[in-house]
């Protein structure tokens, strides 16, 4: 039995993706899966080394890596309508952004590529992803850019909400915000790589049909959210653009990175080429 690396941020809505791939839901194929858990910054820096086979990205990151990497169809985490947070203290202005210092969760996530294009001379301090509320609370930073479950929970801790990057990007564009996919090793060869993608997709569909089994699961990995709230979180991210995000999603994908180098914050262009299944 082949063992395969895949590797995901510790969150309800990739583990509600992944439950039935890691948890024996559906036929391995042959393959034996050892689930490895991170922050997604860090899986986005591992992914420069080429530690995991399977890893979760950041699309932004991917633009980096996309010569030893190639994007899965399945499993993408796209913003209808909504996204990244930025929140403050106090309200202000987007379009006064510039004056202020932005606690971001890493410089490779994607939420820190829409705020870069939203405005490419922002001050920013890299903050763990769960500690920007309270960095913002303790005034070591005039605003956080919030990820994760601080989407939802922001406005417990009194914080005021500046813009919703997804809810621009969507205006902008007319497409959805695309913030995280799923890679697997070019050198695992087309025939294996198609394999694990398929899995994937079916992971994700038995959790869809199985909604409230995999979201039991997921609950384990909702950092302060109650079942609903987390189950909130969960069908934000996890919708008909996880199973296939198909061309909408392609496009969306491609317009982010083609903005991102066009405003030299990328520095290569990249096209954006999903695994045929």
């Amino acid at each position: 039995m082949r063992e395969i690396t895949i590797a995901h941020s510790p969150d309800s809505d990739d583990a509600f993706m992944f439950y039935a791939l890691v948890n024996g839901k559906v036929k391995s194929d042959g393959l034996k899966f050892v689930n490895v858990l991170s922050d997604i910054e860090t899986l986005n820096r591992k992914a420069f080394e080429g530690v995991y086979d399977v890893t979760a990205i950041s699309f932004h990151a991917y633009a980096y890596v996309s010569d030893r990497y190639v994007l899965l169809p399945s499993g993408s985490s796209m913003g209808l309508g909504y996204g990244p947070i930025l929140v403050s203290k106090k309200e202000f202005e987007p379009r006064d952004l510039k004056n202020f210092l932005v606690g971001v969760p890493g410089t490779l996530t994607s939420a820190f590529l829409i705020l870069k294009i939203f405005e490419p001379e922002v001050k920013y301090k890299v903050i763990q992803f769960d500690k920007i509320i309270e960095a913002v609370l303790n005034d070591e930073v005039d605003a956080g850019l919030l990820i994760h479950e601080g989407q939802l929970t922001y406005s417990d801790s009194g914080l005021k909400k500046i813009i919703d990057f997804g809810n621009w990007w969507q205006r902008e564009t007319g497409l959805p915000l695309p913030l995280g996919g799923n890679v697997v090793k070019k050198e695992l060869g087309i025939e294996l790589a198609r394999k694990i993608s398929n899995l994937l997709k079916e992971s994700v569909r038995y959790a869809m049909e199985n909604r409230d089994e995999a979201l039991r699961y997921a609950l384990k990995f909702a950092r302060g959210m109650d079942e609903k709230l987390a189950d909130k979180f969960v069908g934000m991210y996890v919708n008909e653009l996880t199973l296939d995000c198909g061309e909408v999603g392609k496009k969306a994908i491609q317009l982010f990175l083609d903005i991102g180098y066009e405003k030299g914050l990328i520095p290569k262009k990249v096209e954006i080429k999903l695994l045929s299944t």
